[in-house]
């Protein structure tokens, strides 16, 4: 498959428009196979793709875990030693909460009835972002066109990284490699005041138009973002002075925001993956979609299973591109399937056998495009 990509020509990025829909090549049977044996699998075990009780008892441990913990840092904690450790705790439990729940619930992956899907994904307007605005930039952009510069939301880190090869270098990336990991941790900071503003009143992701929320889903947006102001700053200020509620709100989004990038940035952005371009004068990719998932994306530590719990099966991250309306639950038994289906057909299945070579993958891959010599 490599020496066929080399001997084809593809659009530089600058010829990408990314108005234009993009088609993916005629499935040559793996995506068909794969279904079957996936939908083989569920009706051999007759276990429910969706309304997993594991998934009920997990979203309460999680909620439950997450309330406890506000209510001690805001009205029991007197004093920083006691404030640090559940500001970090709660940082943490929020990106459980987005991971799991949020996660399973925007995707349709939760529940087969629709109203429960959209009350879990709500509970990302309840810690700082807002789902409506996810459904498009993940959900749309980054799902459909993943590891495509223009094309995919998530690519985008502004001019202060470089992650694709396709995207211009400037001075600045020679330290990317340093500096990012703390950037990493202010993310959540402009996301949650800043990046759903400005996407909803522009009426753009990136590069990509959206249609604005309304009716419903406007009201759903403004009243997120009133209870989550109000949880962040509003009812601490009547308890705290401004300076400690600003303080350990810092700390809470810096977890949070390493804990995110670290996770995401590890299946995409890796030196295995691959960043395609669609062929020459075309707005046509060369592989299938399923087989394009595969190459742009990586797992890591599928063999842990308390990684894979708190994670959400974000470390099986293929099967998640492959299957994103499945539980997560289910995508340990599912990657057996992906693979073997995989070595099958000969396309490469990619993985990092832990969590810290998923880390160091990523660290190589941002020093490599820090390297001018090494522009695409």
């Amino acid at each position: 498959m490599q020496d066929t990509r080399e001997s084809l020509e593809y659009q530089t990025t600058s010829d990408l428009d990314p108005r234009r829909k993009l088609r993916f090549g005629k499935d040559e049977g793996f995506q068909r196979e794969l279904r079957h044996r996936v939908d083989a699998y569920f009706q051999r075990t007759q276990l429910p793709q969706r309304d997993c009780p594991q998934m009920y008892l997990k979203t309460a441990i999680i909620l439950i875990a997450f309330t406890a913990t506000y209510l001690f840092l805001v009205f029991v904690a007197q004093t920083w030693w006691q404030a640090l450790p559940l500001a970090v705790l709660l940082g943490l439990e929020t990106a459980a909460i987005g991971f799991n729940i949020q996660h399973d619930g925007g995707h349709q992956g939760y529940s087969d009835r629709g109203w429960v899907n959209q009350v879990m994904a709500l509970t990302l307007d309840l810690v700082g972002g807002s789902s409506y605005v996810w459904h498009w930039k993940h959900g749309v952009f980054h799902h459909m066109y993943a590891n495509i510069n223009h094309y995919d939301a998530d690519l985008e880190v502004g001019i202060v990284g470089r992650v694709s090869p396709h995207q211009p270098w400037l001075p600045i990336h020679r330290w990317q490699h340093i500096y990012l990991w703390a950037l990493y941790g202010l993310m959540p900071i402009k996301w949650h005041l800043y990046d759903d503003f400005h996407d909803v009143i522009s009426g753009r992701i990136g590069e990509q138009r959206f249609p604005r929320p309304q009716g419903w889903n406007l009201v759903r947006f403004v009243l997120g973002k009133g209870i989550f102001l109000t949880l962040a700053f509003g009812l601490p200020l009547m308890l705290h002075p401004v300076g400690v509620v600003l303080a350990f709100y810092g700390v809470m989004a810096i977890a949070l925001g390493l804990v995110l990038s670290i996770v995401f940035q590890m299946a995409h952005c890796v030196e295995e993956v691959e960043f395609p371009l669609p062929l020459t004068n075309t707005s046509h990719m060369e592989d299938a979609w399923a087989v394009h998932q595969i190459e742009t994306t990586v797992n890591f530590s599928r063999h842990n299973p308390v990684i894979t719990w708190l994670l959400g099966g974000l470390n099986f991250q293929v099967e998640h591109h492959l299957f994103p309306r499945i539980c997560h639950i289910h995508y340990p038994e599912l990657a057996t399937i992906v693979e073997a289906t995989c070595q099958e057909f000969g396309i490469t299945y990619r993985e990092h056998s832990s969590f810290i070579g998923g880390v160091a993958s990523h660290a190589r891959w941002l020093q490599r495009m820090g390297t001018p010599t090494l522009v695409g």
